[in-house]
Parts: C-alpha cells; sequence; structure tokens
C-alpha cells in the first residue's frame, strides 16, 4: 500500500505511470551493470536497486528547467529523469571517450552535467553538500527562483562537510533540499552504531532547517515531501533536511560482501517492500496500468539497455596521453 493516492499529491495518471517506468528503467540499467561488472566487462557499479522510489518521488517535485541537482553515486534514477540517456549511462559504465560525465577519467556513479543542471560529485563523500549550500547561496544572491536539490547516504550524515553545510543552510534560510537517502548502512555500520540520536532529520532544529521523515519506498510519499519543500524554498522560507528511509537491495558496490554484516533473512524481508513492487500493484489497483502493459514496458526498456550497453561497448576508448589531461600543466616550452 502506499500512503496517497497520486491524484491526492497533485499528479496526473500519466506522470505516476511515467513515475513507474524510469524506476524500471533504472532498475534494468543497474541488473544490466551488474552483469557486465561479473563478466569483467566494466569495473565499478554503486547500485540504485531499492532506492528507486526516494530518487523518483525526488526528482519529480523539481523544475528541470530551473532547479538545479548535487546528486551522489546511488542516483542512477534522478539523473535519468533529469534527462541523461541510458547510452551515456553505459559510456560511463564503460569508461569511454564520449562519456558526458568525465569523458571516461571518473568510475561510474560520478554523475555530472552542465546542459542538464547536474553538478558532479567526488569520491571522497558528502562534498556534494557544501557545494549545493554554495549554489543555493548564489541563487539567492541572484533572486532566482531555482532550488537546489542534493542527496547523500546515512553515512554522509556525519560528516563535517554535511555539518557545516546544514548549518550555513539554516543560518542563512537558502532554497536548498538535502535529502538523506537513510538505508541503514554507511557500507557496513549499521544505523544504531553512527547516530546516537537514531534519525538524521532530526538533527534539522539545530540548524534551522524544516526536518522531515518519509517513508523512502513509497514514491507518492516521497513526492508530497519534497513537493513541499521545494514550495517552502522557492517562496524563501528555506531550506528543508529530508530522510527517506529505504534499503539497498545489493551490496554496496560492486566489491563489497554484504554477507559479512547482514543475513539473507534480512535482505529477502526487504525484498518484500521492494518499490517497485509497490508501485506496480498501485497501478494495477488503480486500473492504471494492467500486468500485459507493465509486461510489454519490461520488453521495451530491455531493447533499450541492450542498444545502450551495444552502443558503448563499441565506442572509443580515451586516447592513452589523455590520461594526464587537467592533472598537469602544459609543459611544452613557450
Amino acid at each position: 500500500m502506499l500512503a496517497f493516492e497520486h491524484h491526492e499529491v497533485g499528479l496526473t495518471d500519466q506522470q505516476v505511470i511515467d513515475m513507474y517506468r524510469y524506476m524500471l528503467l533504472a532498475r534494468e540499467l543497474d541488473k544490466r551493470a551488474w552483469l557486465l561488472n561479473r563478466a569483467g566487462k566494466i569495473p565499478f557499479v554503486v547500485s540504485c536497486q531499492g532506492h528507486e522510489a526516494a530518487q523518483i518521488g525526488a526528482a519529480f517535485a523539481l523544475d528541470r528547467k530551473i532547479d538545479i541537482l548535487l546528486p551522489y553515486y546511488r542516483d542512477l534514477a534522478m539523473v535519468l529523469y533529469f534527462g541523461m540517456t541510458p547510452t551515456e549511462i553505459m559510456l560511463s559504465n564503460f569508461a569511454k571517450a564520449q562519456d558526458p560525465n568525465s569523458g571516461g577519467r571518473q568510475m561510474p556513479g560520478h554523475f555530472g552535467c552542465k546542459r542538464l543542471r547536474i553538478i558532479t560529485g567526488s569520491s571522497p563523500v558528502t562534498t556534494q553538500v557544501p557545494h549545493a549550500v554554495g549554489v543555493a547561496l548564489a541563487a539567492k544572491m541572484k533572486d532566482e527562483k531555482s532550488v537546489v536539490l542534493t542527496c547523500f547516504g546515512d553515512g554522509s550524515a556525519n560528516q563535517g562537510d554535511f555539518h557545516e553545510g546544514a548549518n550555513f543552510a539554516g543560518l542563512y534560510k537558502l532554497p536548498v533540499i538535502l535529502f538523506c537517502q537513510n538505508n541503514g548502512y554507511a557500507i557496513s555500520t549499521p544505523l544504531n552504531k553512527q547516530i546516537g540520536g537514531g534519525s538524521v532529520a532530526a538533527r534539522a532544529v539545530g540548524y534551522g532547517l524544516v526536518g522531515e521523515v518519509v517513508d523512502g519506498n513509497d514514491v507518492l510519499a516521497v513526492y508530497k515531501v519534497v513537493q513541499e519543500a521545494v514550495q517552502r524554498a522557492r517562496s524563501g522560507q528555506g531550506g528543508t533536511l529530508i530522510e527517506a528511509i529505504t534499503y539497498r537491495l545489493l551490496p554496496h558496490t560492486s566489491d563489497d560482501d554484504d554477507s559479512v554484516y547482514r543475513s539473507p533473512a534480512e535482505v529477502e524481508k526487504a525484498k518484500a517492500n521492494d518499490p517497485l513492487l509497490r508501485l506496480s500493484k498501485y497501478l494495477q489497483e488503480q486500473k492504471l496500468f494492467t500486468f500485459e502493459q507493465q509486461s510489454e514496458l519490461l520488453k521495451e526498456i530491455t531493447v533499450i539497455v541492450d542498444q545502450a550497453t551495444e552502443v558503448a561497448e563499441a565506442a572509443e576508448n580515451p586516447a592513452p596521453e589523455s590520461a594526464l589531461d587537467h592533472v598537469y600543466g602544459d609543459w611544452e616550452a613557450k
């Protein structure tokens, strides 16, 4: 069950179907990336499986023409909605020269695309939070209506960059949304060994932000909470710290062995709350999308993923001599 019906939160029938489509596309791209990694064709995967509802619910509440996104490495579904194509995602996975994120210079998951208003992150976690706050400050100084949203995990919420960014955002009432996708683990460290108070959102009051906790597996509940945060930010009422409670269905990365810190029974229990299954069931209950239509959509998306994989795998690799670009200055004599 979902907490709301889509009409209650202002979404049309087509919009909620589109939500499912983006979530399914992200899931299938992620599944393909894992297969490619296990086949030795791509080096690394940071999975979004289990996070799709949190990401799409939040992204749908933004205006892609004026708002700005600073994603973190798990935000595949979110950047797809903002306009990155499956082929561009695969070009990044294969580290090809045409990769729009970095020309194959960054590991997968370091999303960035100027034309889509997506600001790149980096491997050190949580640096995107003060960056987002700075972008929000610039928007306020220019009297623009842009809202800035940045994402991070529960582990990132314990880093100094998070605290400094949140404090600055609250002090100056900046149009920023700090969106924590709390999957219960900072890699292998469970939440009860990370946060004494048990909640990320509870910290908001100390920063002068609005704090909200939401079911991150309920795409409509997430949409409603983020939509309200966008309205506050755009009207000059300042920022919001949102904690979306979710669960990653796969290991932290393709290099992680999650069996050493969580049981198969725990993971299986979480799969029963899979956000894709919940939205699929909702669409069928609302008679918006039959099982047969969903099967056809899966076939369509499989073709898209196949084509993206084929194009990316066949694309040109970066020139070896480009490895030093943007690292060292020009050593030629002037």
